[in-house]
């Protein structure tokens, strides 16, 4: 006989599990203004970015001439060896960044974290090691601790093949040959590729900032600005050809503030971040990111900002929270100092370090003059090595409580 009930309660469960399936996302995606989790709700992040570690920079290691990854792998192979220098990278990635250093981020509040990379760690011209691909290593663990501790990860390309920026903060020779040169587009193209490639299955994998601050404003930006949409549009078809899953992150041009190079979004899950630094906290140093996301309906995120007092970050912060932006500051760990996370302690001798790296050393006989004691030198990198893990760093509970959180 036929139960009419129970057809009703049949439907009622199908109903029920398409709904509850719909809901939920394998993969963080967007909708419209919103960043969209797991559960269909809006996500906001609340980040760190992890500078340093995969790109190194001369000011977090107090030097002032030698300001980029290059530079600064000259003053250690000039202090103690190419021979010691590749152990000393090679111990300083493993001990800058590890799982108790994620848990530490999730425990203090945060939710998602930016990894800048360099390039050259990805191919077979890595300055700081035998090893063809040491990157993908990095990644491969950053992200395993980060799904176990379910923190999401932005993939940042910081340094790209001939230079995005033209600066020391991309590694470059001075100038943004990238938009010029095909082989450095086409090199970063196949790496994004490859890169979304490995991980277009990784849910705690948010998304891909393309291209760092691109083209700073001391060059020809009318002419440069003209190249880097399409370059995006370039690199996001790549990615598409083997993730459709995950999102792209596009920053504007002149350290990522100008996003007037940007037309009608080309890929229904694009993300466009913006950088301030030094700058007031008042609703008009915002406004325009905001008239963006207005006009294109689309989210917005603050990838970078920070190096000032903890009342300016405290202010910028709420002011974000405020028109329902997330953010990412910089930075979580550097050597002594109050404005990031955690501050490493600076060892006993480290000076003879900075003023070596501060002398010139121009010409082989100014190398020579100005080698400091490569005994001395070794002990201090030593102890430098040590005391940048964790357990031996301060935590900077102020610039925490800034950002509304604190450590447990």
């Amino acid at each position: 006989m036929f139960n009419i009930s129970k057809l009703f309660s049949v439907i009622f469960l199908i109903v029920c599990f398409n709904f509850s399936s719909f809901s939920q996302n394998k993969f963080i995606s967007t909708d419209g203004k919103i960043i969209v989790g797991f559960n269909g709700n809006e996500l906001r992040l609340k980040g760190i970015n992890i500078g340093n570690w995969l790109e190194p920079e001369g000011y977090m290691f107090k030097f002032n001439k030698a300001e980029s990854s290059r530079k600064i792998l000259e003053v250690f192979n000039e202090a103690i060896g190419p021979n010691a220098a590749e152990i000393f990278w090679n111990t300083f990635r493993e001990n800058y960044i590890t799982e108790n250093d994620i848990k530490f981020i999730k425990d203090c509040g945060f939710n998602s974290i930016r990894v800048p990379f360099d390039y050259k760690l990805f191919t077979g011209i890595d300055f700081y090691s035998n090893c063809a691909q040491p990157g993908f290593k990095l990644l491969d663990n950053v992200i395993n601790w980060c799904s176990k501790y379910k923190i999401f990860v932005i993939l940042d390309m910081h340094c790209a093949p001939g230079g995005q920026t033209g600066a020391n903060i991309d590694d470059s020779w001075g100038y943004p040959y990238l938009y010029e040169n095909a082989e450095s587009q086409n090199l970063t193209i196949k790496l994004w590729e490859e890169i979304a490639k490995r991980y277009k299955d990784e849910k705690y994998v948010l998304g891909y900032d393309l291209l760092n601050e691109p083209i700073a404003p001391y060059f020809d930006t009318e002419k440069l600005n003209a190249m880097l949409e399409p370059l995006y549009i370039r690199i996001t078809k790549a990615i598409r050809t083997v993730d459709k899953n995950h999102i792209v992150i596009l920053g504007g041009a002149q350290w990522d503030s100008n996003f007037d190079i940007f037309h009608k979004p080309f890929d229904p899950k694009l993300v466009y971040t913006f950088h301030i630094y030094w700058s007031d906290t008042t609703q008009s140093v915002i406004q325009k990111f905001i008239d963006f996301r207005n006009k294109y309906n689309v989210p917005i995120w603050l990838g970078e900002s920070g190096e000032n007092t903890m009342q300016w970050i405290s202010s910028f912060r709420k002011l974000l929270d405020n028109n329902d932006i997330g953010w990412c500051f910089w930075t979580f760990k550097r050597l002594d100092t109050d404005r990031s996370i955690v501050s490493i302690n600076q060892p006993d001798g480290y000076n003879k370090i900075i003023d070596f790296a501060n002398t010139n050393r121009q010409t082989f006989e100014e190398i020579r003059k100005a080698l400091p004691n490569k005994d001395t030198v070794m002990k201090v990198t030593e102890e430098y090595l040590n005391n940048i893990k964790l357990k031996n760093c301060k935590v900077n509970e102020e610039y925490l409580k800034s950002l509304g959180l604190k450590s447990n």
